[in-house]
């Protein structure tokens, strides 16, 4: 059984190291410790490949409760490998 892996919750999430069926769970659990930790502003790498990745994480955030709004990254060198999300504060406000 593989140890689990604790990851620096600081509001970037990259998905390079993740097997692709860990990544719901993984996602989730981000999103609520950063929403706890009072993080209203994340950055998922997904990688640019052949988009499958990042169709996956974009579904996997429409359905997030936490979830205020999200964008590719085009404003910075990750261009399409990477996704801004914007989610709500502690308090559940948006």
């Amino acid at each position: 059984m593989e140890e689990p892996v604790e990851l620096p919750i600081d509001g970037i999430l990259d998905l390079h190291s993740f097997n692709p069926r860990e990544i719901k769970s993984l996602i989730s659990d981000y999103i609520e410790e950063c929403v706890g930790r009072n993080i209203t502003r994340i950055r998922i790498i997904h990688g640019k490949g052949t988009g499958i990745l990042r169709r996956k994480v974009h579904a996997i955030l429409r359905k997030n409760r936490f979830v205020e709004s999200f964008r590719i990254a085009y404003d910075d060198s990750s261009a399409t490998g990477a996704t801004i999300v914007n989610l709500v504060n502690r308090e559940g406000n948006r």
